[in-house]
C-alpha cells in the first residue's frame, strides 16, 4: 500500500504504526466529516477499510481520559476545546503504537498529501478540515 510506504519511508517507523497511525487519523476524519465526504476520501484511498481496523481503539489511559474531558467540555468553549480533544485521543492512539504525541504532527502532512495525490484538492481541504487543531 503507497501510503504506507510513505509513512515508514518517511518517518522511520514499522507497518504496524504506519498502519495504526494513518488509521487513527481516518477514523478521527470518519467521525468528523458527514458520510458523503467520507465517503470521498475512502474511495481515494487504497485499503481504506484495513486502515480503520488497524487504528487502535480510542480512550486507553490517561489521554483517553483528557480527550473525554476535553470533548465533554468543548460544547460550550467553541472549537479550539474540539480540536485539543481530538489531538488528545489521538494520542492516546499513538502511545498505545509506541509513537509519540509529536509523530502526529509528522503524519499529518503525508496523510494530507497522498490524500490529495490520489482525489485533488478538495479531498485535501475536507481533510484538513478535521485534522489541523482549530
Amino acid at each position: 500500500m503507497e501510503l504506507i510506504q510513505q509513512l515508514i519511508g518517511n518517518l522511520g517507523i514499522n507497518e504496524e504504526q504506519a498502519k495504526g497511525g494513518a488509521g487513527l487519523l481516518f477514523n478521527l476524519a470518519k467521525e468528523k466529516l458527514d458520510a458523503g465526504e467520507f465517503q470521498q476520501i475512502a474511495n481515494a484511498v487504497p485499503g481504506m477499510t484495513d486502515l480503520l481496523k488497524a487504528a487502535p481503539e480510542p480512550g486507553g489511559g490517561m489521554m483517553g481520559a483528557l480527550g473525554s474531558m476535553a470533548s465533554a467540555f468543548g460544547g460550550g468553549l467553541g472549537g479550539k476545546m474540539e480540536g485539543l480533544g481530538n489531538l488528545a485521543n489521538l494520542a492516546g492512539g499513538f502511545s498505545q503504537l509506541g509513537l509519540g504525541t509529536d509523530m502526529i504532527g509528522k503524519f499529518i502532512p503525508v496523510v494530507v498529501s497522498f490524500v490529495q495525490s490520489q482525489g485533488g484538492d478538495s479531498l485535501k481541504g475536507l481533510l484538513e478540515k478535521v485534522l489541523k487543531p482549530s
